[in-house]
């Protein structure tokens, strides 16, 4: 049964088990996943005017429900990425193909972080408008959902960057610095105190 088909209080009790998974990753794409419902919500009672704002809210909404499907879908890729990583550091030091295998496995783990990443970034801008532009009783719940993508982007990008420590220069982290900045800048158009 995948994260999407739990109930809320089964999945925060399997992140709180004595198990190395799930962990950060999932923690982060249901995050994402809730902000994207936000969005989504925002984006509903967007006003109503006819015309082109319209149809931007709906364009707002549907992505948003495209991005929240997607985050749930992460959080299981992140849970399943993380096995061969278990496996490698479990084999035995003397092992020769340790070193090589837990490096495969990390760099191979990064990226579902990365795509809940490049996810929550978006979720995070795409929330800062329907801060600035939707309905005006609705700004703290688009706000949450920009406070909320903003930091499962955080949460991600740092787990790109401790599954990728061992290759400081792979152009992931680049990618994941950039999507840092880029719900940052969601944030602080929202919360401009910082």
């Amino acid at each position: 049964m995948g994260f999407a088909d739990r109930p809320f209080i089964e999945l925060l009790d399997q992140i709180a088990a004595r198990e190395p998974a799930p962990g950060g990753g999932s923690a982060a794409a249901l995050a994402g996943a809730t902000a994207a419902a936000l969005a989504e919500m925002a984006a509903a009672f967007a006003p109503v005017s006819g015309g082109s704002q319209d149809d931007r809210a709906a364009a707002l909404r549907a992505r948003a429900a495209s991005l929240r499907a997607r985050q749930l879908e992460l959080a299981d890729e992140d849970l399943r990425s993380y096995g061969p990583v278990l496996e490698a550091a479990g084999l035995d030091r003397s092992d020769p193909s340790r070193e090589s295998r837990l490096a495969a496995a990390l760099s191979a783990s990064a990226e579902a972080p990365l795509a809940v990443a490049a996810g929550t970034a978006e979720i995070a801008e795409l929330a800062a408008e329907l801060a600035e532009s939707g309905s005006p009783h609705l700004v703290g719940d688009a706000t949450a959902a920009v406070v909320l993508a903003e930091a499962a982007t955080r949460a991600a990008v740092r787990l790109v960057e401790l599954n990728l420590a061992r290759v400081p220069h792979d152009e992931r982290l680049g990618a994941a610095a950039q999507l840092a900045a880029r719900a940052r800048a969601a944030r602080l158009r929202v919360l401009a105190d910082g």
